[in-house]
């Protein structure tokens, strides 16, 4: 089918060969071939008479809609009548379609088609697709046409559907009629004919009705085009939002960061550790990675011991205990105390890592804590893992409401490409919650401090802090080390130490890995949080 040949808008440009069809020739042996002769009958019906060659022992298949597409939601549509076959083949017409099957040797297929001649400005065109759906290659298609009037123009198109290449000849045969021939038309591909006459020849009778079923309610409409056009801009906007935040992001892990300084002096000429921006070690894992992680709770707890609200000891058995050292007070965030409170709740002064695996702690205070203490502290304008559900439900609930929609619209009215339009934008939605939660401007400038931190803990040597203070130092750097995935460098670069706040450790680097990895079995089996360790 040529789907931009329409009822009133084909124009009837006449394509005039220099090569006259002479004579028909015989049809090659082997091949199939088919002469169609059309005559245009006062009445305006078309009469139809097609001889058919076909190999013996092959069988072959044509089928021509009877609905053309012509823009703007509009079909023309074609009737076919008193079709019949002389010779081994049948023709059938339904479903708005006109399907004929031949058989080895010669047929002869008649069938009147109305719905053939339409208006053109102050003229008239009679349009008939001559060969088309065939299943099968025509060696050729050769074309006559006869009205009650000579001819003005014709326009003969062949080969894919919807291409504009001309057919092999075609002309007015010295303007008594038309001929037109083309060799070697592929399966699938069509031959077009537009034939144009005086206007008042024959009285037109084209046709053109609102598309029907599927084809209509997806149809491309200014409604449903700017719909489409309206969730284009959307997507656009939302995906420079997001080049935009997540470059911020980006160019804060791409650029060159040096180490921090993260030692000061205190007013008594100490060395002290001060993490960058007031961090603390599990507000680290969760900004840099905008999840709450077992690590950033076993940093946590190494921390409280480190700053003498827990003392952490070595047991017989290849156990730990935990115990309380001083209580939580106000200097505690929400989530220390979150923590603090899950390993040792009231009434609890001491517990052992055994005994944790044991009564599987609830960790989703911790969880709920930290996520507002990154908002609180504005690295992130909402808690991240609200962002991301919020996003995706809404993605969800739209992308249902789109297909819905679509059903709906199908259905009734049409302009069903509007609901598909709503459903894609909320899988889109969807899709793109995960990067949905974007930290503020300070939150990317952390990540340079984090990155600086991360520098420090590799380029920091024992030699550069006092040995009075060393102990203290490495103590307050060790739990960003755990959280930075930097343990075993920090601790092979200090060696042994003896620490006011681990005890009974005969070998600390070799202790101190087996309770980290320890204690990350036992948050991990609260199920509340992602677990990174291998």
């Amino acid at each position: 089918m040529l789907k931009n040949w329409g009822a009133a808008i084909f124009v009837g440009a006449a394509l005039t060969s220099t090569t006259a069809v002479g004579a028909l020739a015989q049809p090659l042996p082997g091949t199939v071939s088919t002469e169609v002769r059309m005559k245009l009958e006062r009445d305006a019906k078309l009469s139809v008479t097609e001889t058919v060659h076909v190999p013996d022992g092959k069988t072959v298949k044509r089928t021509v809609p009877l609905r053309l597409a012509v823009g703007n939601g509009l079909e023309r549509q074609y009737q076919v009548v008193d079709a019949r076959v002389e010779g081994k083949g049948s023709a059938s017409v339904g479903d708005d379609k006109f399907t004929t099957t031949f058989e080895g040797g010669q047929a002869t297929l008649t069938y009147t088609v109305v719905g053939a001649v339409a208006p053109v400005g102050d003229a008239l065109e009679v349009r008939w697709q001559v060969a088309g759906g065939w299943d099968t290659e025509l060696d050729k298609v050769a074309v006559s046409f006869s009205a009650p009037d000579s001819p003005t123009s014709v326009n003969c198109l062949a080969g894919p559907v919807g291409s504009s290449q001309p057919c092999t000849s075609a002309d007015l045969a010295d303007g008594k009629g038309v001929r037109a021939q083309e060799i070697k038309l592929g399966a699938g591909e069509r031959v077009d004919v537009a034939i144009g006459l005086s206007a008042g020849v024959v009285p037109p009778n084209a046709v053109v009705v609102e598309q029907s079923g599927l084809a209509a309610a997806f149809a491309l409409t200014p409604v449903s085009g700017a719909a489409l056009g309206g969730l284009l801009v959307l997507l656009l906007g939302g995906v420079a939002l997001l080049w935009y935040l997540r470059g911020r992001d980006a160019a804060a892990l791409a650029s060159e960061v040096g180490a921090v300084s993260v030692l000061v002096r205190d007013q008594n000429n100490r060395v002290a550790f001060a993490s960058p921006d007031g961090v603390l070690p599990g507000q680290v894992g969760t900004v840099v990675d905008e999840h709450v992680d077992v690590v950033d709770v076993t940093a946590t707890v190494i921390d409280l011991a480190v700053r003498n609200y827990l003392w952490i000891t070595e047991v017989d058995g290849h156990d730990w205990q935990i115990v309380r050292r001083n209580p939580a007070d106000a200097s505690l965030s929400g989530y220390e105390k979150a923590v603090y409170e899950a390993l040792l709740p009231q009434g609890v002064d001491a517990v052992t890592v055994a005994e944790l695996r044991s009564r599987r702690i609830d960790l989703a205070r911790v969880r709920d804590e930290l996520y507002a203490d990154v908002v609180e502290k504005r690295w992130f304008v909402r808690r991240p893992d609200a962002e991301r559900n919020l996003f995706w439900w809404v993605g969800i609930a739209i992308a249902v409401l789109g297909l819905a929609a679509t059903v709906v619209l199908a259905l009734t009215i049409g302009n069903a490409l509007f609901g598909l339009a709503v459903a894609v934008g909320g899988v889109a939605l969807a899709f793109g919650a995960r990067s949905m939660p974007a930290r503020t401007k300070r939150g990317s400038e952390l990540l340079v401090h984090v990155r600086g931190l991360r520098g420090y803990l590799h380029g920091v040597t024992p030699d550069d802090i006092p040995e009075a203070d060393r102990e203290l130092v490495f103590s307050r750097s060790l739990p960003y080390a755990v959280v930075l995935g930097e343990t075993e460098g920090w601790l092979t670069k200090f060696g042994q130490q003896d620490l006011y706040w681990y005890g009974n450790a005969s070998d600390f680097r070799r202790s101190f890995p087996a309770f980290l990895g320890a204690l990350d079995g036992v948050l991990a089996q609260a199920g509340h949080l992602r677990s990174l360790r291998t």
